[in-house]
């Protein structure tokens, strides 16, 4: 999991406690104004914590509070050099010296709480989280030998609620956000968390929980999240007429927040979960799935059901090796339609009516969805045998598409996007990438695969980009064509790997600074039907290309790398 934003949009406090469900070990860096502060976690403990704004070393304050003099640093110090800096000071001060652990451990724990406190302070600037597995790399005390870590981190849910209270507290007496005089503030954790170490999930008071039938007797808390706009604002109103007490979301990190504190106050909402939506850190299309796997860690007693508007067999088996239902929702050019909305809020009420009632899923197949299941139920023909993609030509969803894909928050969706408008043309689609020497492949949908592993199988893709294949001749010219594949070595690879050789294939570059990063490709197996216009879709890939090269531009004036668009 990475995460980068805005502060403006996601405050301290709020990414603390994403991290803190995440349980994960890395780095956030933040920026404001030219200052740049640095919260290192371990497992989702926060054990260091840096910022220009706050310049005082663990050998100053040591001495500060009489703990050491100035000639048991320095002899400390000369010990951690001629040792090739394998030690931290505060752990030669205790081996070395004989100065009590816990005298510099609660310094240490001071400190860190100072600088977190005067970050809550930086109302403006950007956020990046990396994960750190090494971390050796992080803690590098030849680079700051005097700087301070803790073994036994900080829990961040403390940390998010302190600062918070702190910045509260200047605004409802009207007084500037300064951060000195938020690090003056060094706040003991509640009694029951002195080892540092307790439960991430832990509250600072013992919450009560409801009785199941208090619960029943009100209406039922739902956390929904699911990128589409218009997918929440058309299932809002009907699941709230349904009993449904509805907070809906368009990106996960802030759903997490709001099942978080519900879960903290001793509520049990039910989650519903959108799988294809771009990830925490705006890479990717398993967005959903990164929210599923932090909730069903984090609090797997709550009911919890999955949806999507196409088939991912890799994310439907991880979903199913999880014991989460899931059901496949309309496209996003259907859900506006109202009885296709209703229609498909009745088969979501009576998944969700197994789920809340303990009810597990049946085993994962790719074969099977518990949509098609409760419409057999329901005496109707499975969605999947009723109908394949209808033929679209796309153009009263282009307006919508183009909007989003100039949304300035869209991150890295582009290819997400891509995919999902490709879906109301086709019914099988793939991404690929296109290197200097070879093209692979990236993102799918529609491409199954009996043992659940398509998405693996689409990313181990590889076709000499110098050998003669189906892409050679839209590489060179660079423009869309639909074509009738001629039984090449490397197409009947390509169709091995898929699933089958369809009668005609839709080919679609991306091209940004002037040549092909990337192609779509799209065929409709398992029917062998002539793909339709493009005309739309030819033009939503042209725009694509130009903001992808907006997109790389300024991440390179970022310093960034090009992934994860």
């Amino acid at each position: 999991m990475s995460l980068v934003g805005n502060l403006e949009d996601l405050g301290l406090g709020e990414i603390l406690q994403i991290v803190s469900l995440s349980r994960k070990s890395g780095a956030l860096s933040l920026h404001s104004r030219g200052r740049e502060g640095n919260i290192v976690f371990r497992q989702g403990q926060v054990v260091k914590a840096t910022s220009t704004s706050y310049q005082q070393n663990l050998g100053e304050v040591l001495i500060q509070k009489g703990i050491i003099d100035l000639s048991t640093l320095k002899k400390a110090l000369l010990v951690q050099d001629r040792d090739g800096f394998k030690e931290r000071l505060g752990v030669i001060l205790t081996n070395h010296f004989g100065i009590s652990a816990a005298s510099i451990e609660e310094v240490v724990r001071e400190q860190i709480e100072k600088v977190v406190y005067s970050l809550f302070a930086w109302a403006e600037g950007t956020f990046d989280f990396e994960l750190q597995d090494n971390m050796e790399f992080i803690d590098d005390s030849r680079l700051d030998p005097l700087q301070f870590m803790l073994d036994q981190g900080l829990n961040p849910q403390f940390l998010a609620m302190e600062g918070s209270r702190l910045i509260d507290e200047k605004r409802h007496f009207g007084e500037p956000l300064d951060e000195e005089e938020l690090s003056a503030v060094s706040a003991s954790p509640p009694e029951d968390s002195v080892d540092l170490a307790f439960d991430l999930l832990q509250s600072s008071g013992p919450a009560a929980v409801p009785h199941p039938s208090v619960i029943t007797q009100e209406r039922r808390k739902m956390v929904l999240v699911d990128d589409d706009a218009a997918t929440l604002e058309n299932l809002v109103p009907l699941l709230q007429t349904s009993g449904y007490d509805v907070s809906a979301f368009e990106k996960s990190e802030e759903a997490l927040i709001q099942v978080d504190t519900l879960y903290r106050a001793g509520q049990r909402p039910t989650i519903v979960i959108d799988l294809i939506m771009p990830r925490m850190d705006g890479s990717g299309i398993l967005g959903g799935l990164e929210l599923l796997e932090l909730t069903h860690s984090n609090f797997p007693d709550l009911p919890t059901l999955a949806m999507a508007d196409y088939h991912n067999s890799d994310a439907e088996r991880k979903v199913g090796e999880m014991g989460v239902a899931f059901v496949i929702k309309p496209r996003r050019a259907e859900i506006s339609a109202p009885d296709v909305c209703r229609e498909f809020t009745g088969i979501l009420l009576q998944g969700l009516k197994r789920v809340e009632s303990g009810e597990r899923p049946a085993e994962w197949s790719d074969k099977v969805n518990i949509g098609d299941e409760i419409r057999l139920e329901m005496g109707e023909e499975p969605a999947s045998a009723m109908k394949p993609v209808e033929q679209s030509t796309g153009i009263s969803l282009l307006r919508g598409m183009l909007d989003e894909l100039n949304n300035p928050a869209l991150g890295g969706g582009i290819i997400l996007l891509v995919l999902r408008f490709a879906s109301e043309f086709m019914n099988r689609a793939v991404i690929f990438v296109v290197k200097k020497d070879e093209i692979v492949g990236l993102g799918q949908f529609g491409i199954n695969d009996n043992e659940g592993f398509a998405d693996a199988k689409v990313r181990n893709l590889r076709i000499p980009k110098g050998e003669a294949s189906l892409f050679s001749k839209v590489i060179e010219s660079q423009l869309s064509m639909k074509i009738q594949p001629d039984g090449g070595s490397w197409d009947r690879y390509l169709f091995g790997q898929l699933g089958g050789a369809p009668d005609e294939v839709f080919l679609g570059p991306i091209v940004s600074e002037g040549k092909v990063v990337a192609v779509l490709y799209g065929d409709n197996l398992p029917e062998q039907t002539p793909i339709g216009d493009t005309d739309s879709l030819e033009i939503f890939l042209s725009q694509a290309g130009m903001a992808m090269e907006k997109l790389l531009l300024e991440r390179k004036l970022k310093g960034k790398g090009p992934e994860g668009m």
